[in-house]
């Protein structure tokens, strides 16, 4: 033994091994990440720190929500409603880029969306017609070169040509099948009569169906109980397909600034070398803003700017490296063509649809994180809060709207509630929710926006005393049940109503205006 001073030996020195010392490590990364940084007070805390803690629990809550809300399942289901709305959605889209004159610009988007655009070599000004007519472009612009660079191209792409005009072929052909239908149902609804009124009206009913699903499941994410009425929906989701072309003119012309073909641009592009690379970010940029807005308009609820738009970076992002990814996996997924034939198309759309809107709900589920991460400070004593204290936070939640009413002042939201009474925003929440349940106070629109509801009393304020607040939550819900409670249990009955009538009827009763 090697011995430590006078009496310690090594093997009587008891320390912890690396093991155990990592273990206990995760052990409080654990207890930190489920309990602690939830009892954080961010008034305690520096900038840094509330930085740093927001942005953990805005990943922890997003990750829990989108499991306990089941997000894949939402997203499935707006795939079958995107399936079911295409046609009808993609025909109003092409009749409106038809009265514009745009309609090639549109048809352009959306083969670019799908294809990933085209070779360098290959582009032009104008939007293919058909797969035919882009098959003869790309071998007369290979054809056209210097003999040398010419061989040189068709050895770099002679390699993955066949593969990849399968696997290009099978969608164009797809495209051209779906733009078919479109053309056909824009022509039945030229004929006039009253079968084309109603398939008109189908065509508009479907689309609206596919915009009600989505804001249902926004809604669903952000807690909003109610939707937008019918007039609004009508407004809204009309001003959504009407703005639908601007943002496929905007991408196309993108897409032929990142390509150009003519000396003006050449020239400019001399002069100013980084140009290049800016347009290259544009896009990004333009698939940001486009989920921003969405994120910020679409739910029934005040969204934050800042909130929408970090959502918004972060899935425009994600959804750009998936469509690069999804685009460059096509030639892998070529191989299916010999199980599917001519619709081989059809389940990378569906994957191709599916995953954007899973990234879509993903980037829902964040801004809400971002914006109610405070509501969930001392979740898990919210959800364990005794009856005792529960009645005491509605006494001052009560009290404080009581108060605000008797003094003119103007009512306050659930999360200015919160802030001022101290209580978390979750238990406040349900404490608004039990007293509109009993009729204890109405809500209200606020200044402010008037989708974020306000609370003022519905009960002249006089009555309101500690007691009468108490039975009205403690006679809260059904008593209806098949039980004994005048035969067998009369006794357990009258000693509970007995409890009940000392603690009610107390000459100690106080107006909440009092107190």
């Amino acid at each position: 033994m090697v011995k430590f001073g006078k009496k310690k030996y090594r093997d009587e020195i008891d320390e912890p091994g690396r093991f155990e010392k990592m273990e206990a490590k995760v052990r409080e990364l654990v207890y930190f990440l489920t309990y602690g940084i939830w009892r954080s007070n961010p008034d305690t805390l520096s900038n840094r720190k509330n930085i740093l803690y927001n942005a953990t629990k805005t990943i922890i809550l997003t990750i829990r929500n989108i499991k306990e809300l089941n997000i894949p399942a939402s997203a499935r289901s707006l795939t079958y409603r995107t399936l079911l709305s295409i046609v009808p959605l993609l025909a109003v889209l092409f009749a409106i880029a038809r009265g514009f004159g745009i309609e090639n610009i549109v048809e352009s988007s959306i083969f670019n969306l799908l294809l990933g655009g085209t070779p360098e070599t290959e582009m032009t000004y104008t939007a293919p017609a058909t797969s035919i007519d882009t098959l003869s472009i790309f071998t007369d612009e290979i054809s056209s070169t210097e003999p040398e660079l010419a061989g040189q191209q068709r050895i770099e792409y002679g390699i993955t040509f066949s593969e990849e005009l399968s696997a290009e072929g099978r969608t164009r052909e797809f495209l051209n099948l779906l733009f078919g239908m479109i053309d056909n149902s824009l022509e039945e609804a030229k004929g006039g009569g009253i079968f084309a009124g109603v398939g008109i009206l189908l065509l508009i009913y479907t689309i609206l169906l596919l915009f009600n699903e989505i804001e249902n499941i926004f809604n669903q994410i952000w807690q909003v109980r109610k939707g937008r009425n019918i007039g609004r929906k009508v407004t809204d989701y009309t001003a959504m397909v009407l703005l639908m072309p601007l943002f496929f003119i905007l991408v196309n012309a993108l897409n032929i600034l990142s390509y150009p073909q003519n000396q003006t641009l050449k020239i400019i592009y001399i002069l100013y070398p980084f140009i290049p690379r800016l347009l290259d970010i544009v896009p990004y940029v333009v698939i940001v803003l486009l989920f921003t807005v969405l994120y910020k308009f679409l739910p029934n609820t005040k969204v934050k700017f800042g909130n929408a738009f970090i959502a918004g970076v972060i899935t425009g992002v994600a959804f750009q490296i998936f469509q690069l990814l999804f685009l460059s996996g096509q030639l892998w997924i070529t191989r299916y063509n010999a199980i599917y034939g001519t619709f081989a198309a059809i389940p990378l759309m569906l994957l191709f649809i599916q995953f954007s809107w899973f990234l879509t709900l993903i980037g829902a589920e964040i801004s809400y994180a971002a914006q109610n991460v405070r509501k969930f400070s001392f979740e898990k004593e919210t959800r364990r809060v005794s009856r005792r204290y529960k009645d005491f936070f509605t006494l001052i939640i009560t009290s404080e709207i009581v108060k605000r009413f008797a003094d003119e002042k103007t009512p306050l939201t659930a999360d200015e509630l919160s802030e001022k009474c101290k209580v978390p925003s979750r238990l406040t929440n349900i404490i608004l929710d039990n007293l509109l349940e009993i009729n204890i106070i109405s809500a209200t629109p606020s200044k402010a926006d008037e989708r974020v509801m306000a609370y003022q009393p519905a009960v002249d304020i006089h009555n309101i005393t500690v007691n009468y607040l108490m039975s009205k939550l403690d006679k809260k819900g059904s008593e209806d049940f098949m039980i004994d409670a005048q035969g067998i249990y009369s006794e357990h009955w009258k000693a509970l109503v007995n409890n009940r009538m000392y603690i009610y009827e107390s000459d100690k009763d106080v107006l909440l205006i009092d107190l």
